[in-house]
């Protein structure tokens, strides 16, 4: 595994040594391999939970941390992205996460760079997020095991989503039971080419199932507001205490990829319940699991317990 662009171009092998190394991060039981590299954090977009656990990611490995501010950058003088990375990489940086308004923009600039900096998409506009589809599975495997022939529903605004996207390319590669939900104007434009289940009603969509997570609408990514009202669309589509308790599984897990907004299409009562606990595990998990990115891409090798 060179780089960490999309979940479709790396292999189930590359996915499970990622989730070993997480977990013996998590369990103490693994050392850091590339203390005193240098990760530079280039977010062009805001980002919370991402951004600060990447860092957080690499300051438990011993790495040096830039932050790189783009508005007080050379971009601004007119520098391209492709000089200002190869720039980054002969002063010393060794890994770069990206996170940018534009899909495909990382695949772009990886084709145009010489050298050898390694690439992490932190999330390309609507395209891709690999580290929360990594993360999120990784929680899946905490909390039920397996995900082979398991019920997982994604509800919400699946057609901007990059974290269902990237998701739903995972968890078909480990033989999930994919199920969609979403009005006709959030579902995804060639839905046809994706393994999924869709549904338009949420009672159906969730019944039996063992996870479920939550989507917000993407209202940045929208040329206007695309559903009626928030009151309509959390009439529709929230997910409550009543509705997992009355059609999914017992032990459901209820996910979230964040930020959530509140009382739209998670109620606070769920977030502020054990139920609701998850999500914020799901945060947790993220910063060894960008570890094990990090480790994996540039040590290299397989894991060996």
């Amino acid at each position: 595994m060179e780089h960490l662009i999309d979940i479709q171009s790396i292999s189930k092998q590359d996915i499970e040594n990622i989730i070993n190394f997480a977990k013996a991060f998590k369990e103490g039981k693994k050392e850091s391999d590339v203390k005193s590299k240098t990760l530079a954090l280039m977010f062009c977009e805001n980002s919370t939970r991402t951004k600060c656990s990447f860092e957080i990611a690499g300051q438990k490995l011993g790495m040096n941390i830039i932050n790189f501010d783009d508005t007080h950058s050379s971009l601004l003088k007119g520098e391209s992205l492709k000089d200002t990375i190869e720039n980054l990489y002969f002063i010393g940086v060794n890994a770069l996460v990206i996170r940018h308004t534009l899909s495909g923009i990382i695949n772009n600039v990886l084709r145009l760079v010489k050298y050898p900096v390694k690439f992490v998409n932190g999330g390309d506009g609507t395209h891709a997020h690999p580290s929360q589809a990594l993360l999120d599975y990784y929680t899946m495997l905490e909390k039920i095991g397996t995900v082979e022939n398991k019920k997982i529903t994604i509800v919400g605004d699946v057609s901007h989503s990059r974290v269902a996207k990237s998701n739903i390319a995972l968890l078909s590669k480990f033989n999930a039971d994919i199920h969609i939900c979403a009005p006709s104007y959030l579902q995804f434009e060639n839905f046809e080419a994706f393994n999924v289940k869709y549904h338009n009603d949420v009672k159906e969509a969730i019944e039996g199932a063992n996870v479920v997570m939550a989507l917000r609408v993407q209202n940045e990514r929208h040329e206007k507001e695309c559903y009626p009202d928030s009151s309509e669309y959390k009439r529709l589509y929230e997910i409550d205490m009543e509705l997992l308790k009355k059609y999914a599984a017992n032990d459901v897990i209820l996910m979230h990829p964040g930020p959530a907004n509140r009382n739209i299409e998670v109620s606070g009562e769920l977030l502020d319940n054990q139920v609701g606990k998850t999500i914020l595990e799901q945060a947790q998990n993220g910063v060894y699991v960008r570890m094990a990115i990090l480790n994996t891409l540039l040590k290299g090798g397989v894991y060996a317990a």
